[in-house]
């Protein structure tokens, strides 16, 4: 079997067991069974528990920033670029909950290096989305230009709510909402806000 290949399988080996087990508890000798592999072979593959544990992070985070990504068509108005990048969003992580697992839940949870390398996947999906809704404001006619750091925290939110959104729904015991429905759910709540802003109409605290 090529090396790529099998390389794959113990990757999603991997994932699953780690998914379920959590890092702590997943052992090697486990991975190997359900990649249908020799103990040494995946050792000799990915070196350690650790570096597999970082390759699935790594390969898991990739794959979600390019379904975000690929959802996006360039061509489309700013506001079907957001609900297409939240809709890439939400099938993926509804498609793939093992990978989803192991990125929002378990490398969360254990430290540097892990936590550090999904920070960076978080920080390029808050970039994409700053840059759409930057793009949204002066697509549609803004009063006045969003300045990038609101535009920033407006994405951190809206990643934040998108995660949390994501983790809801992979952990219904029930029957989940559909992925479209989900993302309807968040762009209705993201639209009303930039629309407000777009036009002018910015919430304020009464004064006294």
């Amino acid at each position: 079997m090529p090396r790529a290949v099998r390389e794959r399988q113990m990757l999603d080996a991997a994932v699953e067991v780690f998914a379920r087990r959590g890092y702590r508890a997943a052992s090697m000798d486990e991975i190997a069974e359900v990649a249908g592999a020799s103990k040494p072979l995946v050792y000799l593959y990915l070196n350690s528990k650790e570096e597999l544990f970082s390759a699935c992070i790594r390969r898991e985070a990739e794959a979600l920033i390019l379904a975000v990504r690929e959802g996006v068509d360039p061509g489309a108005p700013a506001d079907r670029r957001l609900w297409n990048g939240l809709r890439g969003f939400f099938a993926h992580t509804a498609a793939h909950p093992d990978g989803w697992a192991v990125l929002h839940c378990q490398a969360r949870t254990h430290g540097e290096p892990f936590a550090l390398e999904v920070a960076a996947l978080r920080q390029e999906l808050v970039d994409v989305v700053t840059q759409l809704i930057v793009a949204t404001a002066a697509e549609n006619g803004c009063d006045a230009p969003l300045p990038w750091q609101e535009a920033s925290g407006l994405a951190h939110a809206l990643v934040g709510a998108a995660e949390s959104l994501a983790g809801w729904t992979n952990g219904r015991t029930d029957v989940a909402p559909a992925e479209r429905d989900t993302a309807e759910t968040l762009m209705n709540f993201a639209w009303a806000g930039l629309d407000n802003l777009m036009n002018g109409r910015r919430w304020a605290p009464a004064r006294p």
